[in-house]
């Protein structure tokens, strides 16, 4: 069970450094300049933090309630 959560960690933490965008965002990105599209980029990372952050949560809560069954 722990590997599986260091491997969910590890994958969340390598999305942060892709870009986050649809091909409607990266086509706006461009035509604004680069400043701007990493702004849209990192406004993008925010917007998709508090849905992840709450399952995160949730799932955290869930393991430790249940974590007296599992073993």
């Amino acid at each position: 069970m722990k590997k599986r959560l260091v491997i969910v960690v590890v994958a969340l933490a390598l999305a942060c450094s892709v870009s986050a965008q649809c091909s409607i965002c990266t086509k706006t990105a461009q035509q604004l300049g680069e400043k701007p599209a990493k702004a849209l980029n990192t406004g993008i990372l925010y917007m998709a933090f508090a849905p992840l952050a709450i399952i995160g949560f949730l799932g955290y809560r869930w393991y430790r309630s249940n974590r007296d069954e599992i073993v």
